[in-house]
């Protein structure tokens, strides 16, 4: 059974070390994939001994197994060069997010295998109703069979306290306060977690998607509200309070454009779903994926829908120069609506990123667009559930 462990244990203490060493054995199988127990300690860098310990406790625990080489004949228990892997069968995590106008989950497993996703479209923005319905479905379709919910994560698209469950400021889904984490945890009966959708994306577009191969990557929001996600080698930067990535209200684009937030010139007022439909004159349909995927057929055989798309990348491109040359980042991300309309707003973009950097010398991000549809910041949010077993935080033994 998981366990919370004793945040207030000295770290050098011999329960501390213990909790320290299996969390890093568990990350390098989790980072690097199986390995004997030989291996995990070249790896580690502890002494084959403590990783025996740890590794018989892990699978004890369900948390490990033993596999077959490849070409091998079946593998001996407990042999010392039978490689270990994280097991996918017992610890899963869960991960939701709650937008304007969808909701969405995803399960994975503690080798970071998908066990289940789906997206749902809301009637009003913040239906939290419609999240908790979709998590207790979610919860009843991986429950059963001995598994374990370490924890959950809600993504929401607005600014989350360092705690990791207090909402300061959310006004596309106006919400606030610590409900939000009561009420799911009321729902899945396990730890839960609230974090800002674009940071939950960022992680998993890092860790899944298609900014697996850079150290520096900037993932980009594309739904009614935009917002960023800072990835460097592999973790997340949140800034001083947890509030990085709140680009959406930078004063780029249309001066004169009417933001969710109340304010005029937010950059979200010029680029995010609505304002693109809005330029175009399409309805919004059941998903910002459909809608897009709408938006995309009209240009086909409209030039003045692709004449707004082009005005739509121009401003993409504006606020990347202004991000490249702050934050310096290898990989651009897109997210979301972007997805569909691929390069009717890439090529665009990439014209306003080459005129804005200020000088040759300065290196300009690859521009990509996601590979794991809607359901990434669900995904990242479900990443995130582990987020406490990997650091020894929370115990699997």
């Amino acid at each position: 059974m998981t366990t919370t462990a004793d945040r207030a244990a000295s770290p050098g203490s011999t329960e501390g070390l213990r909790r320290r060493n299996t969390s890093i054995v568990l990350r390098s199988l989790r980072q690097l994939g199986p390995a004997t127990r030989a291996e995990l300690a070249k790896r580690t860098g502890l002494a084959k001994a403590t990783v025996g310990v740890i590794v018989a406790g892990l699978e004890a625990a369900g948390a490990v197994t033993e596999i077959e080489r490849s070409g091998s004949v079946a593998a001996v228990r407990g042999r010392p060069g039978t490689p270990v892997s994280l097991s996918g069968h017992r610890f899963l995590g869960i991960g939701l997010e709650l937008n304007v106008d969808y909701v969405a989950v995803a399960v994975l497993d503690l080798s970071g295998q998908t066990r289940l996703s789906a997206t749902r479209p809301v009637a009003a923005p913040g239906d939290v109703t419609a999240l908790l319905e979709l998590a207790a479905w979610a919860r009843g379709q991986v429950s059963g069979n001995g598994e374990i919910l370490v924890g959950g994560t809600v993504a929401v698209p607005g600014l989350v306290r360092g705690d990791n469950r207090t909402i300061d400021w959310a006004p596309n889904i106006g919400l606030s306060g610590a409900g939000l984490a009561e009420d799911v945890e009321a729902v899945l009966g396990c730890p839960v977690a609230v974090l800002n959708d674009a940071n939950c994306a960022a992680y998993a577009e890092a860790h899944h998607g298609a900014a697996t191969d850079t150290d520096h990557a900037l993932y980009l929001t594309g739904t009614v509200g935009i917002g960023a996600g800072i990835v460097d080698r592999g973790d997340l930067i949140r800034g001083a309070v947890g509030f990085a990535g709140e680009v959406g209200h930078m004063p780029i684009g249309d001066s004169t454009a009417l933001c969710g937030c109340g304010r005029r010139g937010c950059w979200e007022a010029s680029i995010g779903l609505y304002a693109v439909l809005a330029k175009v004159g399409l309805p919004e349909l059941s998903t910002p994926l459909a809608t897009a995927a709408a938006v995309a057929a009209a240009a086909a055989s409209d030039p003045r829908v692709t004449a707004a798309l082009e005005e739509v990348g121009r401003d993409v491109g504006l606020g990347v120069a202004m991000l490249t040359s702050v934050l310096d980042p290898a990989v651009v991300v897109l997210g979301g609506y972007f997805v569909p309309l691929g390069e009717l707003v890439l090529a665009p973009a990439r014209a306003a990123l080459d005129a804005r950097l200020a000088s040759a010398a300065q290196h300009r991000p690859e521009l990509r667009l996601s590979t794991l549809g809607i359901e990434a910041a669900a995904m990242g949010a479900a990443e995130q559930s582990f987020a406490d077993v990997f650091s020894g935080d929370l115990e699997l033994v």
